[in-house]
């Protein structure tokens, strides 16, 4: 089994050079066997490639970019597959390559590696069940959760309120008429004591 790895060498897109740098790299880190094809300057690589990119994993375009990965004759997948498989640990069965012991990746038939199987769908779906499962409260409690949360909502906005507009805390009309006086009897003090100098 021999991984083929199309790229355009001579390529003037700095995205493409650097996903096919990142294919390439991780390959490296792996200790991948491959060949790089080159498309830039081999025309019929680039032909070659282009008729094995199965129709439905071509772009609107119909012109498949690089870098586009193979095993042997069969098509592994392009970058954005590529990288999800990385992401997911699972570079080895994405490539149709027993994983090394101790790998967390499994071998996948090579029909179930070119886009998402039942298997992947139906877990798909089963996680968007639980989440949804989650998010949705019992019958009964759904009104007491929009209520609590409105309570909520309102002692916040309430305190950031009298946060905002806090003033002054003012005396009661008692302690405002005292302090008046202790003011006056002040203002009366000073006044004898300036006589008396």
């Amino acid at each position: 089994m021999v991984i083929k790895v199309f790229l355009a060498t001579s390529s003037g897109s700095t995205a493409i050079k650097k996903k096919q740098q990142d294919v390439v790299g991780f390959l490296e880190a792996l200790k991948v066997d491959y060949t790089q094809l080159d498309i830039a300057c081999n025309e019929e690589n680039r032909m070659w490639m282009r008729q094995n990119v199965p129709t439905e994993m071509k772009p609107s375009n119909g012109i498949p970019l690089p870098p586009q990965i193979f095993n042997d004759d069969n098509y592994c997948g392009d970058y954005d597959t590529f990288f999800n498989a990385k992401e997911d640990n699972t570079v080895y069965s994405f490539l149709g390559l027993p994983p090394p012991p101790g790998s967390k990746d499994k071998e996948v038939p090579v029909e179930e590696r070119n886009g998402e199987t039942q298997a992947e769908e139906e877990q798909a779906a089963d996680r968007e069940e639980e989440e949804a499962e989650e998010e949705a409260p019992a019958d009964g409690d759904e009104e007491q959760e929009e209520e609590a949360e409105d309570d909520r909502d309102e002692e916040e906005l309430q305190s950031e309120f009298c946060v905002l507009t806090a003033s002054p805390v003012r005396a009661s009309p008692e302690e405002e008429e005292a302090e008046a006086q202790e003011g006056e009897e002040d203002v009366e003090e000073e006044e004898q004591e300036e006589e008396a100098e």
